[in-house]
């Protein structure tokens, strides 16, 4: 049997062509035997043997021309059927000419032609959905336990979940849950639409649900976090279709998985210019420091696919280096690849990476960004932060660099902690010099990241996990949030497209409550706020900010041909100025004098405004 099965998918192409023929055939046989009622004349007889060739050569020809020797019978869909109709025509429209050409308008039934055209699409389009309705049918069950399902979405992609949770053997469908008032009560596929997203709480306790489905591909971030937030139930899994992608043989597959806290932005995907960034990047050296980072890590594995000449990483933190560069020659074989463990404010490690490697373009996502740690450490911020960026500035432009870009935060904007301010002074830094340097030098500007190693998300779910407790600042608190991967497309697409002296800031959409967003992963490890883990308020930590900012008071966010991208425009500055000031804090810096570098970075930064203990004076 197994060996019968192998050799028919082998030859699948030219069964295929078999079986259409003979269905060509009998439609066509089938059309003179209704025309004359089951009786046909001899010489109608005669007439239908003398065409049947070039019947089934016009068809199978044609058939070929529109691809239904291909499809796959199991998935058939609306869109075969289509093909179908059409194929169907234009073989009906050439053997009516072939006709009219050899027997005149008159030696041949013109109903034969309607007949056979409908007896051909009613068998070809039947045995396909015959085919795939038996094998649903007769599918094999495995006598196991399966798990009960709840799909949230009546829509095309709820239907397709459901068609694919059919294949399964452990997974039963109870029913659909949809805010659509016109599908309650229905049934769609023998499924029943259950009610709406706020009558979920009764219908897993109804139907002893064990898994939720979430098929909204195109809802939201704030939908997302709606209905996980009625999804709040111990034990119940609640899984998500990200998407779906059409497969060249005409299957629809569709991939669930667990939810992602990146899922609850449900941010719109981005669109970047391939060819634009290959232009940019391809065959260049490229230099990325703070290369173990989230943000470094994922700048380089996006610049890996765009085919550099040479990739250069370097960070202080050797075992972050260590497992990146693993990962990358693991999956780039022979790719010219240099890790280098190296703290980059010290100018000879500068002279000689820049003088060995000779980078065309340098990303510099080096930089202590923990607001509350910073406050406590204002000298190594300014040496971080601040000198760091001005000693690899000046060395891009010695070197002769093409492109510099200086990955900023949203907290420069007015800032209200040390972290921000000396962010805001290393984007001044960029501006001054690229004001007479060849060298591109940008600044991209955006907000939080998820799954950063300093972002909320490991801090609670550590919590959820050890302490059964997590702590938000406050009720209030907002922030802006962007997964890792967008946050670096567009960084390498505000690149590409920079000038010389820009600050871009990245579209971060909505701004989030984070005790919201805590309530949702806890909901999400199965969990329920509040009753299983409870939620504590601490106060802002000393520099936080209750909402976020993107773009300074003073500034007038211009439009890019990018839709997420705009150009921030600061205002003016005095150089001379800036560059003693640097100075001074350097100085200071090295003195570890706290209160004396914050009263500096206020003279340098007159929009910061210390909060906490460097705001007592």
């Amino acid at each position: 049997m197994k060996a019968l099965k192998s050799y028919l998918l082998k030859y699948r192409r030219v069964v295929s062509i078999l079986i259409h023929t003979l269905i060509i055939v009998l439609g066509y046989v089938l059309a003179f035997f209704i025309r004359f009622e089951f009786k046909v004349p001899s010489e109608y007889l005669m007439l239908m043997s003398k065409t049947m060739l070039i019947m089934v050569v016009i068809k199978i020809a044609t058939f070929q021309y529109f691809g239904l020797f291909s499809g796959v019978w199991k998935y058939v869909s609306m869109d075969d059927l289509w093909r179908i109709l059409k194929a169907s025509v234009a073989a009906t429209i050439v053997f009516v000419m072939f006709v009219v050409f050899f027997f005149g308008r008159t030696g041949f039934p013109r109903s034969i032609f309607i007949l056979d055209w409908g007896l051909c699409v009613g068998l070809v389009a039947g045995i396909r959905f015959i085919s795939r309705g038996v094998r649903e049918r007769f599918r094999p069950v495995h006598r196991q336990k399966r798990s009960k399902a709840l799909i949230i979405g009546a829509g095309e992609t709820g239907l397709l979940v459901l068609r694919e949770l059919k294949k399964s053997s452990n997974v039963d469908v109870v029913g659909f849950a949809d805010d659509d008032i016109v599908k309650k009560g229905s049934r769609i596929h023998g499924k029943k639409v259950l009610g709406n997203t706020k009558d979920i709480e009764n219908i897993v306790n109804e139907h002893e649900i064990e898994q939720i489905i979430i098929a909204i591909p195109s809802a939201r971030g704030e939908v997302i976090r709606e209905i996980v937030s009625y999804c709040q139930f111990p034990d119940v899994k609640i899984k998500i279709v990200p998407g779906f992608r059409e497969i060249f043989s005409g299957e629809l597959e569709v991939k669930l998985k667990d939810v992602q806290p990146e899922d609850l932005l449900s941010r719109e995907s981005v669109n970047v210019n391939k060819d634009e960034l290959k232009r940019y990047l391809k065959d260049k050296t490229i230099l990325i420091t703070g290369a173990g980072g989230s943000i470094g890590s994922e700048l380089a594995r996006q610049i890996m696919q765009f085919f550099p000449e040479r990739l250069i990483l370097v960070d202080y933190n050797e075992n972050d280096l260590y497992f990146l560069e693993r990962e990358l020659r693991d999956r780039y074989v022979h790719f010219d690849l240099e890790a280098v463990t190296a703290d980059v404010k010290e100018v000879s490690v500068l002279k000689h990476i820049f003088s060995t490697f000779r980078p065309q373009i340098v990303f510099h996502a080096a930089a202590f960004k923990h607001v509350p740690l910073m406050e406590e450490n204002p000298a190594s911020a300014v040496k971080n932060n601040i000198l760091n960026s001005r000693n690899l500035i000046y060395a891009s432009e010695h070197y002769g660099v093409e492109s510099f870009v200086l990955i900023s935060s949203d907290k420069a904007v007015n800032p209200t902690n040390v972290m921000g301010a000396t962010k805001r002074i290393a984007e001044m830094l960029m501006q001054a010099k690229a004001k007479k340097s060849r060298t591109k030098f940008i600044a991209v500007r955006f907000g939080n990241v998820l799954g950063s190693k300093g972002s909320v998300v490991p801090l609670f779910k550590k919590q959820i996990e050890e302490e059964r407790r997590v702590t938000v600042t406050h009720p209030e608190a907002r922030r802006y949030f962007m997964s890792i991967k967008e946050a670096v497309q567009l960084v390498l697409q505000a690149s590409a497209i920079g000038k010389g002296g820009e600050i871009f800031v990245l579209d971060m959409g909505e701004q989030i409550k984070i005790a919201d967003f805590a309530k949702n992963l806890i909901s999400l490890s199965g969990l329920k706020p509040e009753k299983d883990v409870a939620i504590e308020y601490i106060g802002l930590r000393p520099g936080e900010k209750l909402h976020e900012e993107t773009l300074h008071d003073t500034e007038k966010d211009l439009a890019t041909k990018h839709e997420k991208i705009f150009i921030a425009q600061p205002d003016d500055f005095d150089i001379k100025k800036l560059t003693k000031h640097v100075k001074e804090l350097e100085k200071l810096a090295n003195l570890m004098d706290s209160p004396k570098i914050v009263r500096k970075i206020r003279e340098i930064v007159p929009t910061y405004i210390p909060s906490g203990k460097n705001g007592e004076e």
